[in-house]
């Protein structure tokens, strides 16, 4: 059973700096991809980042260039960097894995989210 919390979220104005944080913790046997989601009210939830077991990286066109995925594997934590915040950031921002078993089967987990509002 794997467990994926988030934290980080906050207020922050438009042009500010967020840094999120994702702790993973369980029985992790490897780490197909990671990745970060948002979800606006009204709105479905969307990939923002992912990062590869091999380290490669993808970003949503919207958050292209303000925005850094990375992860310490010491730790086993991932991070979501969010610089120059638009108040259409806004939403709550959710942790994802894609692991594999020890017996080779894949899984998806979700942290319960981080809010993050961009507002004046």
């Amino acid at each position: 059973q794997v467990q994926l919390v988030e934290s980080g979220g906050g207020l922050v104005q438009p042009g500010g700096s967020l840094r999120l944080s994702c702790a993973a913790s369980g029985s992790i046997f490897g780490i197909n991809a990671m990745g970060w989601y948002r979800q606006a009210p009204g709105k479905e939830r969307e990939l923002v980042a992912s990062i590869t077991s091999a380290d490669t990286t993808t970003y949503a066109d919207s958050v292209k260039g303000r925005f850094t995925i990375s992860r310490d594997n010491a730790k086993n934590t991932l991070y979501l960097q969010m610089n120059s915040l638009k108040p259409e950031d806004t939403a709550v921002y959710y942790c994802h894995m894609n692991s594999r078993s020890q017996w080779a089967r894949e899984n998806n987990y979700w942290g319960r989210g981080t809010q993050v509002t961009v507002s004046s």
